[in-house]
């Protein structure tokens, strides 16, 4: 069970030869005021997964993604205006992408963190107007997609390269290998 609406999540999944159904969970995703990224994606990643697995008898994952730059986490822009800005702060440096990630089986939870840092290149404005107004970046934490046109812009990427795209497939390993669920992976 997938506790999420994500394309991206459901397709990594799916080329990962995983069987599954989505059910989004509807929690709230509201971060607290002054919440850490790393702190923020475990605790809302957890509530995802519980808020689904009480009414599932299947192992259930839910996930949450941002991106984090200067210690402040970014969220999605809504708007070509939006992304237009959030792209100018993250171009031409390294900003960093946090997952957390949780897992229930039955009665058991386990819940991690990966950490990704990325560097954007610089963009003028005609690349910042051009791809903000392709409407990629509006559903995306950070304001780009690393899998689609954003990766015209990627420049360097450090740590897991599907934690950028939200579904950190080795942090998803360890925590099947800790609930013992059988994916049909070596154990």
């Amino acid at each position: 069970m997938l506790a999420s609406a994500s394309p991206r999540r459901a397709r990594i999944l799916r080329e990962l030869g995983v069987a599954f159904r989505v059910v989004v969970s509807n929690a709230d995703e509201s971060l607290r005021a002054g919440e850490d990224g790393a702190a923020a994606v475990e605790r809302l990643a957890r509530r995802k997964a519980l808020a689904v697995a009480g009414a599932e008898t299947l192992p259930v994952l839910a996930a949450d993604t941002e991106v984090v730059c200067d210690g402040r986490v970014l969220g999605k822009p809504g708007d070509v205006a939006g992304s237009v800005a959030m792209l100018q702060g993250l171009a031409g440096r390294s900003h960093e992408v946090v997952t957390g990630l949780c897992l229930v089986s039955g009665a058991n939870a386990r819940s991690g963190v990966e950490r990704t840092s990325v560097r954007l290149a610089r963009m003028s404005e005609a690349e910042l107007a051009w791809y903000a107004a392709t409407g990629e970046p509006f559903d995306k934490a950070g304001g780009y997609h690393v899998d689609g046109r954003g990766a015209l812009f990627v420049e360097a990427v450090s740590g897991s390269p599907s934690n950028v795209a939200g579904l950190p497939v080795r942090l998803l390993l360890r925590l099947v290998r800790e609930l013992d669920v059988d994916l049909g992976w070596p154990r």
